[in-house]
């Protein structure tokens, strides 16, 4: 059996050197950061340290809550908002749609982009800074334009972008360690004003109550600090992936939209998704078909569905990360190959 090779990166990814060692540290600073007494103070002052660190890494001025991830901070934004959900893109993750109630839904075109028109509405509207099947980016500084226009609230979910591309313009924002070499179970809510939302009581200035993970909070921090200087590099890699697997009879979803560096979709024509995803793992090699939330199910991807994406059923995700080489994905390029000509 040939070594594994992971390529769905997307769903998370390995933590980083500087962040074990961050979490190791954090470890050792077992206090409760609410305690008034001595230990108490220290892991308070090193939790607000990572607070101002974390906003220095991401050029953000707002506040930022600690949470438990991107889910728990969908939650918090939607549930917590002054002002009323709105709309949310059709393609928004499955935590942003478990929440949007009666709201609007904003259709795509065949791109998987957002017209930002629609997205002039007063109320808060979701809508996502990279998809998590594809890896397309919307246009954000034009929707958060028309969202302001109309009085409204814009709140993103920059999963898949925070820690890979700059930060969208936007009043709400959510992420995730995990995606970007961070520690899974930690994440944050950037909140430009206190103002946009009603305090739940408890920890983190009253809007989220629970024993702060301060660990979590240091290890998230340093894989911030880490950048994400190796973009251009997975841009390459991602292209030669492409090149090969269309040549070989691939199609690749979006291939014209804006898309993150790291992700792709591709249909193997002929082939189930399921049925590539069994062969692959029988080689050794990890990849997803849609989100990691969702793949254990059969239901059709409802991001490929809104696409109006032929054969959806027949599309996989590749997703590279700073430890994929040119090596890797020749193997995957020729694994491919033999599951299609099968």
């Amino acid at each position: 059996m040939p070594p594994s090779l992971y390529l769905d990166h997307a769903a998370t990814t390995p933590l980083l050197p500087a962040a074990r060692d961050a979490l190791v540290d954090g470890l050792a600073r077992w206090a409760n950061p609410s305690s008034p007494h001595a230990a108490g103070r220290a892991a308070r002052a090193a939790l607000e340290d990572a607070r101002a660190r974390m906003k220095a890494a991401l050029g953000w001025r707002g506040e930022v809550v600690f949470t438990s991830g991107a889910s728990e901070g969908l939650a918090l934004a939607i549930g917590r908002s002054k002002a009323p959900l709105a709309a949310v893109s059709v393609v928004e993750h499955e935590a942003v749609l478990r929440l949007a109630g009666d709201a609007a839904r904003l259709p795509v075109d065949g791109h998987g982009l957002v017209d930002p028109a629609a997205c002039a509405l007063p109320g808060l509207v979701a809508v996502q800074q990279v998809n998590n099947e594809t890896g397309v980016i919307q246009p954000l500084a034009e929707i958060a334009a028309a969202v302001r226009g109309a009085g409204g609230v814009l709140l993103v979910d920059a999963a898949q972008g925070a820690g890979k591309l700059p930060l969208p313009e936007a009043d709400l924002i959510v992420l995730s360690a995990h995606k970007f070499g961070g520690p899974i179970g930690t994440g944050a809510l950037l909140v430009r004003d206190w103002a946009l939302l009603h305090p739940a009581g408890g920890q983190e200035r009253g809007y989220r109550p629970g024993t702060e993970n301060l660990p979590g909070a240091l290890a998230m921090v340093a894989a911030l600090e880490a950048g994400a200087g190796w973009m251009e590099r997975a841009a390459a890699l991602r292209q030669r992936l492409e090149s090969a697997l269309v040549a070989a009879g691939g199609e690749i979803v979006a291939a014209s939209a804006p898309r993150l560096a790291t992700i792709g979709s591709v249909r193997m024509p002929g082939r189930s998704a399921t049925a590539q995803l069994i062969r692959f793992d029988g080689m050794g090699i990890a990849v997803s078909a849609g989100s990691a939330c969702s793949s254990g199910s059969l239901r059709a991807s409802h991001v490929l569905t809104a696409m109006g994406v032929p054969h959806a059923g027949e599309v996989i995700r590749v997703s590279l990360g700073r430890e994929t080489t040119e090596v890797d994905v020749d193997r995957f390029v020729a694994a491919w190959t033999e599951v299609a000509r099968a």
